[in-house]
């Protein structure tokens, strides 16, 4: 069963379905060490990825698993990062948050509100029940976001990721439908 992929927006941002031209920002992004500093994967150096991960972007929605978004500026377009919601099971009611933001949207709560959107569209349309997260104990401004959501903490995954000789642990983050505030 696909999934209908949704364009949204908020007073500052339109998130929309992941498009081809995406490719150049998106390997930009995700070529960049600082942005990737604390994700499971090294940054990307081969230009296949983008095309690749648009691909996957697209499969996720016509396989049923999930939905990913790019987060645009609404007053002139530029690209700012994604956001998606995968792992979408609805025998369980469940689903998993997850999103990378550019460095030039850092700190000015475009992840909470891109986040906050998408969620909202998710509760209403997928019929969840619980939406979880993982973030990298070192990524403080990740934690903020998920807490400002109503995520709670509900544990440690202990040295669950090495990329390039670098281990580190994971907090794990549940969002339950009794506990959202929608916006």
């Amino acid at each position: 069963m696909s999934l209908p992929v949704p364009t949204l927006t908020t007073s500052r941002l339109v998130l929309r379905p992941v498009a081809d031209g995406d490719a150049d920002a998106l390997f930009a992004m995700h070529s960049n060490a600082r942005v990737l500093r604390y994700w499971d994967a090294p940054p990307w150096t081969d230009r296949a990825r983008a095309a690749a991960f648009v691909a996957r972007s697209r499969a996720m929605a016509e396989e049923g698993t999930g939905v990913r978004l790019v987060l645009e500026q609404a007053a002139d377009g530029a690209f700012l990062g994604w956001v998606m919601l995968g792992r979408w099971n609805p025998d369980f009611r469940s689903a998993a948050l997850g999103y990378c933001l550019d460095e030039p949207a850092w700190g000015v709560g475009h992840a909470t509100e891109a986040a906050r959107s998408l969620l909202g569209w998710a509760f209403a349309t997928l019929d969840l029940n619980r939406v979880q997260a993982e973030c990298d104990t070192r990524n403080l401004g990740s934690a903020r976001v998920l807490e400002k959501l109503g995520f709670r903490r509900e544990g440690t995954l202990r040295e669950d990721c090495v990329v390039d000789g670098v281990v580190s642990d994971s907090w794990v983050y549940g969002l339950l439908l009794r506990e959202w505030s929608a916006p």
